[in-house]
C-alpha cells in the first residue's frame, strides 16, 4: 500500500507520480509496477545532493548541494518540494539551465521538510 506523500517513478516513461490519498494496490503504469523513490538523506561521493535550507526575506531559500548541483540537460534537479509543519506542501518545478535553488514563501520554523529529485540519483530530504 502506497503511503501519503511517497513518490513513485515509471521506468518506461518516466512519470512520476506523489500520493495524495492512500489506498489499496499497486501502482501500475506502461504495463509494470512502478518503482517507490525511496529518500535519501546523507550524500555520497562528489555529487551533492541533500537540500539545504537557509532564511530569507519571507520565506526560505532552498539550494541544492553544498556546491551547486548541475543542471545540464541529461543530469539535472526535476523539483524541489516543502512540506511544511501543518501538512502543506509546495513544489517548485526546474528545467536544464535554471539555477538550482528556488526561494518559498514559507517561514523557516515552518518547514517540516524538503526534498528534491534528481533526474540521474533519485529523491533526497532534509530536517
Amino acid at each position: 500500500m502506497a503511503k501519503l506523500r511517497e513518490l513513485f517513478k515509471c521506468n518506461v516513461c518516466g512519470h512520476i507520480v506523489l500520493i495524495v490519498n492512500e489506498g489499496a494496490g499497486t501502482l501500475v503504469c506502461c504495463g509494470q509496477n512502478m518503482e517507490h523513490l525511496a529518500e535519501k538523506t546523507e550524500d555520497q561521493g562528489n555529487e551533492k545532493h541533500v537540500p539545504i535550507i537557509e532564511k530569507a526575506d519571507a520565506g526560505i531559500i532552498v539550494k541544492v548541494g553544498s556546491v551547486p548541483h548541475p543542471m545540464e540537460e541529461k543530469h539535472f534537479i526535476n523539483f524541489i518540494e516543502v512540506i511544511t509543519t501543518c501538512g502543506k506542501s509546495s513544489i517548485a518545478h526546474l528545467k536544464p539551465g535554471d539555477k538550482p535553488e528556488v526561494k518559498f514563501c514559507v517561514p523557516y520554523d515552518k518547514v517540516a521538510f524538503v526534498r528534491e529529485y534528481c533526474n540521474l540519483h533519485g529523491l533526497w530530504k532534509s530536517r
